[in-house]
């Protein structure tokens, strides 16, 4: 019997390039997110690609509608074997200048719709004593960097919640897993159609990885779920082992370099972003799973390649923060003098 397989965030970007892998397999895949034509393309690749798609229209920030969601998937689909968080939404803009009512926003559909999902999928799984939970996290759930104080709020209380969550379980010694994995900067809709407040265009601080490479870390996770988290992409590896060891050198760093690094030289697109209303609500407006960045990403990761291989994944993952951390004290050097 096929996998079912709940993707929430799977209208677009990361979300959506793991239900096309899971399609492949010809499995049973749930799509949840708020945007019709966003939902409704995805759901017409995963059928062409194999698969057996079931569009949930759902806002994760409501736990009701996640519920719901999870109740129409299994008398549907069938009993849920894997439950992927990967919804979001963000605001690009300095602390001070985000309103209470945004920063709200954020915290409940990047952190509580994960919160909200691991309760639907846990509520079914734990009876049943299987299944697995894949939360999609990031490099900013340890380093934070400016302009994005709400993002990596919620990426940082993922990472607490999650883990509180997975002692719970290893204390009744549940066959459930919950596992997190812990993205790079990744090529998605997000910088176009994201809250911002910034003067020039949002951008992912290069390198830049595209949606495949994070989806197949997300699918590798799922079938490998016993570890706390993997790392996706040598930048993920490299910048959180780096804020472990040099912390100050990377503070120092970050708030000379990260307002530059996360804009493009071009004026901000119009709108005012995807927090309270989905940016693919009518036809026509489907954003797929790659953003703008194409001519800048890398299809391919080697540490990613590389992590499936734990014999090899320390050496790799000390050399690449001896790097970075190395290449941190050289630009800092030379920026003093």
């Amino acid at each position: 019997m096929s996998q079912v397989v709940v993707i929430t965030g799977a209208s677009a970007g990361i979300g959506r390039a793991v239900a096309r892998l899971y399609a492949e397999r010809g499995a049973r895949v749930a799509l949840v997110a708020r945007g019709e034509a966003g939902l409704e393309a995805a759901a017409k690749e995963v059928a062409e690609l194999g698969g057996h798609p079931l569009i949930q229209q759902a806002d994760t920030a409501d736990p009701g509608q996640v519920e719901a969601a999870a109740d129409t998937v299994e008398r549907l689909l069938g009993p849920i074997d894997v439950w992927i968080n990967c919804a979001f939404t963000s605001v690009f803009a300095p602390f001070t200048e985000i309103t209470p009512e945004e920063y709200r926003r954020v915290t409940e559909v990047t952190y509580l719709g994960f919160v909200n999902g691991t309760r639907a999928a846990l509520a079914r799984m734990l009876p049943r004593d299987r299944g697995t939970i894949v939360q999609v996290g990031s490099a900013l759930g340890e380093r934070a960097i400016p302009l994005q104080s709400a993002y990596c709020a919620a990426k940082h209380a993922i990472n607490g919640f999650t883990s509180s969550v997975r002692l719970e379980m290893m204390h009744q010694g549940s066959n459930v897993h919950v596992t997190i994995a812990q993205m790079p900067a990744v090529n998605t809709p997000q910088f176009s159609w994201v809250r911002s407040k910034l003067p020039r265009h949002p951008q992912p601080v290069p390198p830049i990885y595209q949606p495949e490479v994070a989806a197949r870390g997300v699918v590798f996770a799922a079938d490998h779920p016993t570890r706390k988290q993997r790392y996706i992409g040598a930048t993920t590896a490299a910048t959180i082992w780096a804020n472990r060891l040099a912390p100050a050198l990377l503070d120092r760093y970050l708030a000379r370099t990260g307002f530059g690094s996360q804009q493009t030289d071009a004026p901000a697109p119009p709108g005012r972003g995807n927090l309270y209303a989905p940016a693919d609500s009518v036809p026509g407006t489907d954003h797929g799973a790659h953003g703008e960045f194409d001519d800048r990403s890398h299809g391919h990761s080697v540490q990613a390649a590389l992590a499936r291989h734990p014999a090899v994944t320390a050496a790799t993952t000390t050399a690449l923060t001896v790097a970075a951390v190395g290449g941190v004290r050289r630009l800092l050097g030379t920026r003093s003098t």
